[in-house]
Formats: structure tokens, C-alpha cells, sequence
């Protein structure tokens, strides 16, 4: 089992700034990619960008250019910095972490990211 455990959410004005942060605990190499998700309201989960153990990135188009996810191997841990944030990027921000050969998947119990505009 692995634990997932993020931090960093708040509320921001818009063209802010926020740092969120996952702490992976238990099983830690049951897993070869690290990934934040997002939920607004009444919409569907949907991914913003993953990062392999390697390094290697996959942003999504809404994302690009504003927000960087960056992982630390030696403790485990994946950030995500999101600059110039916006009223439509307010939501619920989950991390996750999958084993992509067995299609495991962890997730943490995510943060809140609210904008004011």
C-alpha cells in the first residue's frame, strides 16, 4: 500500500501563486508514476500532469506553461508549482501515484485550491 498525503492548497488571488506538495509513504517503489489530478465542482476528475521516476513530464494544454511538477526520489515527494493561477483553477487538488504495470493506483485525499478573481 502507499500513502499520499498533500499540502500546500489555499486561496489565492488571481496571477498568484501556489506550491503543492505530496508525501508518498509505505510502498514507495510499487510505483513508477507520480501525477496531480483536479476536481471542480460538478466536473469530472481530470489530470494535469505526471512525471515519471526518470524525470520525464506530460502536461496537460490548460496547464502548460503556468504550472511545473517536479519530483524528489530521494524523499518521495512530488510538487507541483502553479503560477499565474486563475478563477477556473479553483478546485480540488489530488495526487496521485501509479504502478503502470499492474495499473495500481494511490491517491491522496487531496487539497483545496480556491482563486478569487
Amino acid at each position: 500500500q502507499v500513502q499520499l498525503v498533500e499540502s500546500g492548497g489555499g486561496l489565492v488571488q488571481a496571477g498568484g501563486s501556489l506550491r503543492l506538495s505530496c508525501a508518498a509513504s509505505g510502498s514507495v517503489f510499487s510505483f513508477n508514476v507520480l501525477a496531480w489530478y483536479r476536481q471542480a465542482p460538478g466536473k469530472q476528475r481530470e489530470l494535469l500532469a505526471a512525471i515519471t521516476r526518470g524525470g520525464q513530464t506530460n502536461y496537460t494544454d490548460s496547464v502548460k506553461g503556468r504550472f511545473t511538477i517536479s519530483i524528489n526520489n530521494a524523499n518521495h515527494t512530488v510538487a507541483l508549482q502553479m503560477n499565474n493561477l486563475k478563477p477556473e483553477d479553483t478546485a480540488v487538488y489530488y495526487c496521485n501515484a501509479e504502478d503502470t504495470a499492474w495499473g495500481t493506483r494511490y491517491w491522496g485525499q487531496g487539497t483545496q485550491v480556491s482563486v478569487s478573481s
